[in-house]
C-alpha cells in the first residue's frame, strides 16, 4: 500500500492571475503588476508583484522580487550557479515549491511548503510582515 502524495494543481484564470510573460520573452528593469503574475519565459530587475506570483515550469525569476500574495515556483527563482545574494524574493504569503521548483535565491516567506523533489539552494528564512521595509520598492 503506498502512501498520498502532496500535489498541487493552479488554474492561473481562476486565480485572477491578469499579468503574463510568455514562453521565450525576457522582461527586466523596474517593474510592477498589479493583479498577479505568471512567468512562463524570463523576468527579471527590481519587481513588485501586487498578486501571486506563479513561475512556471521552464520559466525564471531573478533579481530583487517583492511578492504581496503566495509564490508557486515550477521554474527557477535566481539564475543557475548564481549566489544566494543575486536573487531576493521576500513573499508576504506561502511559498510552495513544486517537485520541479529550483531555487537558487534567498527566499523570505511567512510560511514554506516543500513537495517531493523540490530543490532548494538558496536560503529560507520565515519573515514577520513588519519585515517587508528591508525590500525598498524603488517606484
Amino acid at each position: 500500500m503506498s502512501a498520498p502524495q502532496d500535489t498541487i494543481t493552479l488554474d492561473p484564470i481562476a486565480m485572477n492571475v491578469v499579468n503574463r510573460v510568455a514562453a521565450g520573452s525576457h522582461l527586466s528593469g523596474v517593474l510592477e503588476f498589479d493583479g498577479g503574475l505568471l512567468v512562463q519565459g524570463e523576468v527579471s530587475g527590481d519587481i513588485r508583484v501586487n498578486g501571486r506570483l506563479i513561475v512556471w515550469s521552464g520559466g525564471i525569476a531573478r533579481g530583487r522580487l517583492q511578492v504581496m500574495g503566495d509564490l508557486y515556483l515550477f521554474g527557477r527563482l535566481g539564475a543557475a550557479r548564481a549566489s544566494e545574494l543575486d536573487t531576493i524574493v521576500k513573499c508576504v504569503g506561502m511559498a510552495y515549491i513544486a517537485n520541479t521548483g529550483v531555487a537558487t535565491a534567498t527566499l523570505y516567506a511567512k510560511r514554506l511548503k516543500l513537495y517531493d523533489g523540490a530543490d532548494l539552494q538558496g536560503p529560507f528564512r520565515t519573515i514577520n510582515l513588519a519585515d517587508l521595509p528591508v525590500l525598498t520598492n524603488p517606484m
